[in-house]
């Protein structure tokens, strides 16, 4: 076909000559329409010259049945009463969905133990190689530096009553029980999270979900299982890590700032940080770990099958898991709370 109005560019096309034309269907016609609609025009605003009268008549429905569906697709605006229902109903479906996924991981986990020639050991250890060992540089600089200006601001304050000493505790208190869990959860979530779900992604777009299911393979002992596991065993080793490294942070800020000397701050950290807290911190690790995984495994398994939502489902899979590991961290500190520890 040729446009009537091509010398004066894109703006000046009015009209479509069909004299060219020698058949017409309604794919052909909706392909014409995108790609109309696709340069900025119409295509009920064209006129249509030398058509036959049934390609004519094809096009101009298929023109105006395109427009229909999308005014119906835009539709009014919906009330604020009913944007809240439907993000209310969009969030209810995604708990209920990490939910079911979280009890096919259970099972699995189950037949593997019964069974643990079930247990795929070397893509296991591969995977902890990459979620924790590669995370260590990062989690110890991250929570070195958290340790050190934590006491510093409450070095600030200490200075002020002469408590210098206790600067130790509140360190100790918070990097073992909170602090540490949290921000390596959060490491975790960004790093590990997000590559599952990409990896997973990738390789159900390129069908290779497809290729162990005919194996007669389970595609959740084979990818999800070592990666749940992986990340249980490797969360609370990083956290250990991270409880070190900003312990060591602090313990540099106090020595040049405080005058507490490495000597002094080990002897009173072993007075003030009762081992409940760091087990308590270290016992938060799998719960998070297995919240990321579930997350991170369940976005990239069930993502659609195109490149465009692969990177909405690892965007979203890192929002999620951050959010999920401060919801359950808040949840641990009212329980925690309520049962005197």
């Amino acid at each position: 076909m040729r446009d009537c109005g091509a010398a004066g560019g894109i703006d000046a096309i009015d009209a479509i000559d069909g004299s060219a034309l020698e058949a017409l269907d309604t794919a052909a016609a909706l392909q014409l329409c995108r790609w109309l609609r696709a340069a900025g025009l119409e295509p009920r605003e064209l006129a249509l010259r030398d058509f036959d009268p049934r390609h004519e008549r094809i096009l101009r429905q298929v023109s105006e049945a395109t427009d229909a569906l999308a005014s119906s697709l835009r539709g009014p605006p919906a009330a604020p009463l009913a944007q809240l229902g439907a993000a209310a109903h969009a969030l209810g479906e995604m708990l209920l969905g990490h939910l079911s996924f979280l009890g096919l991981v259970v099972v699995e986990l189950g037949r593997a133990l019964v069974s643990p020639r079930r247990l795929r050991m070397r893509e296991l250890v591969t995977q902890v190689s990459r979620v924790c060992i590669s995370a260590v540089p990062v989690v110890a600089l991250v929570t070195a530096l958290i340790g050190l200006v934590f006491a510093y601001l409450l070095g600030l304050q200490a200075e002020q009553y002469g408590a210098n000493i206790f600067v130790v505790d509140g360190v100790a208190l918070g990097m073992t029980r909170e602090f540490s869990p949290l921000i390596v959860a959060t490491i975790v979530a960004g790093r590990s999270g997000a590559s599952f779900a990409a990896q997973l992604g990738t390789m159900r777009l390129n069908e290779e979900t497809d290729a162990i299911r005919v194996l007669g393979l389970s595609v959740a002992q084979v990818l999800v299982i070592p990666r749940v596991l992986a990340l249980v065993i490797s969360l609370p080793l990083l956290v250990f890590v991270g409880d070190l490294a900003g312990l060591a942070g602090a313990a540099l800020i106090a020595d040049t700032m405080l005058d507490i000397t490495p000597s002094t701050f080990v002897a009173r950290l072993h007075e003030a940080l009762a081992p409940r807290h760091a087990i308590i911190g270290l016992a938060k690790a799998p719960v998070f770990a297995l919240l990321i995984a579930v997350i991170g495994c369940r976005m990239g398994m069930t993502g659609a099958r195109d490149t465009r939502t692969i990177g909405i489902h690892t965007t979203a899979t890192v929002v999620q898991a951050i959010v999920g590991v401060i919801v359950i961290d808040a949840l641990f500190a009212v329980v925690l709370q309520e049962m005197g520890l």
